[in-house]
């Protein structure tokens, strides 16, 4: 009798055993499903999120490009944009009635 107490207590735990490894097989075949794979759970989700800051960044340069050509085609009609121009960046005078004087600093030589 001792035997027999020994042995369905043996395959009891066995049993137990067993039913853990399954288990066990069943949640990382689950956990390969959901992360594995060349594009997993995590992959998926680092590309959405550099997507939306790629589309982002395009925005913002679309916008600043939009905005470059309406300057270009202000300069390239406007002519008191163009006087202003000439003006601050080379010193340009109007007419006549104005004078320029620059200081300029002494050689140190």
């Amino acid at each position: 009798m001792a035997r027999s107490t020994k042995s369905a207590s043996g395959s009891g735990a066995g049993r137990r055993i067993r039913q853990l490894l399954i288990a066990a097989g069943v949640g990382a075949a689950l956990m390969f499903a959901v992360q594995g794979g060349e594009y997993g759970t995590r992959d998926l989700m680092r590309l959405r999120a550099r997507r939306v800051k790629l589309v982002t960044t395009i925005d913002s340069l679309q916008h600043i490009v939009d905005s470059l050509r309406k300057y270009r085609q202000r300069v390239e009609t406007d002519p008191a944009l163009q006087e202003r121009i000439a003006r601050e960046e080379y010193g340009f005078v109007r007419g006549a009635k104005e004078r320029l004087y620059r200081f300029a600093e002494p050689d140190s030589g």
